[in-house]
């Protein structure tokens, strides 16, 4: 319609409460001659006249009487549900929806949202673990986080933490066979595969050569669609793999893995969080954002600097 109807409507019934059109419009904060159209407009629309109206009195017609009984708690409902949404939208509390890849959320995320839950026991977390692409808008999603390269689908995208890709071995497993030392020799390695989880199809291996990304197809003796799978066949001695740093670090770091063709590290991916908007979020999306960000950016936990990688690469076993 030509004119606000739910303004027109809001105006009716204050001035039926208030018996006064002139503190009608004070209470709805329009001007008395705002809410004289709104209430024109609103009779014209109806083709019934609402009030009498003389200069110094206010009352109902019969219309107007079953008009305010019908529109009243209906309206009333409406202003219950605004104040409600308003009053939820400040409140750190409630459901909050959650995409993430499995490999990412179980070593990185969770210490941040189990924090964030124990900050704030009434939010009510919804995760959901799945490595594929999926449609944010159709899925609900409050925050999503993806590995690899930043979203493309009009969403809002936050850099936490670069990805790289380490090539790694079990001191087990170079005692036996060696270490490789170049990418040509990992032909003649054991070797894992991941499959991408959209597409099903093994995932090349990706290296920096030269400034440049290239990638090698390599002969997989262990296929997985699994993060912590192929690494725990890493870990026990099965095959070499490429991992991402996140997963490699703490294995690194505990001596359950060496990084080999450390030159070649890929650094190219990222993990990245996402969200729809900047603005009309509700307090418990804006907080967890928050939160993310301040333990999660720069956090050397799951990065290797490059003393730690020098330094894990020089105590390589040698070969029985």
């Amino acid at each position: 319609m030509a004119f606000n109807e739910l303004r027109a409507v809001a105006v009716f019934t204050k001035a039926a409460e208030l018996g006064s059109l002139r503190q009608a419009a004070v209470s709805q904060g329009i001007t008395p001659q705002a809410a004289s159209q709104a209430l024109t407009q609103l009779e014209a629309h109806l083709g019934v006249r609402l009030f009498h109206r003389t200069t110094r009195k206010l009352s109902l017609t019969e219309e107007g009487e079953r008009f305010l009984g019908a529109a009243g708690p209906g309206l009333q409902a409406l202003q219950r549900a605004l104040h409600g949404a308003r009053q939820g939208r400040n409140e750190i509390a409630g459901p909050l929806r959650i995409a993430a890849p499995r490999s990412i959320m179980l070593p990185v995320l969770w210490p941040v949202l189990e924090a964030f839950c124990a900050q704030h026991p009434d939010i009510e977390p919804d995760v959901q673990l799945d490595d594929r692409i999926g449609n944010w808008v159709e899925e609900r999603v409050d925050v999503g986080f993806r590995a690899g390269s930043p979203p493309s689908d009009g969403v809002i995208a936050r850099h936490l933490l670069p990805l790289p890709l380490i090539v790694c071995a079990a001191p087990g497993y170079i005692a036996r066979h060696g270490a490789p030392q170049s990418i040509d020799e990992l032909a003649r390695h054991r070797c894992s595969g991941f499959r991408h989880p959209s597409t099903g199809k093994p995932m090349p291996w990706e290296f920096m050569v030269g400034g440049e990304i290239v990638t090698r197809d390599v002969a997989a003796v262990v296929m997985t669609n699994d993060v912590e799978l192929e690494a725990n066949a890493v870990v026990a001695g099965q095959c070499i793999g490429q991992l991402v740093g996140v997963t490699a670090a703490p294995l690194v770091r505990a001596g359950r893995l060496v990084p080999l063709l450390t030159a070649h590290i890929s650094s190219h991916l990222g993990l990245y969080l996402y969200y729809g908007s900047r603005v009309a979020q509700p307090a418990r999306v804006r907080a967890f954002i928050d939160c993310v960000v301040e333990r999660v950016v720069g956090n050397a936990e799951w990065q290797l600097s490059a003393q730690e990688l020098a330094a894990a690469a020089r105590q390589k076993p040698r070969r029985a």
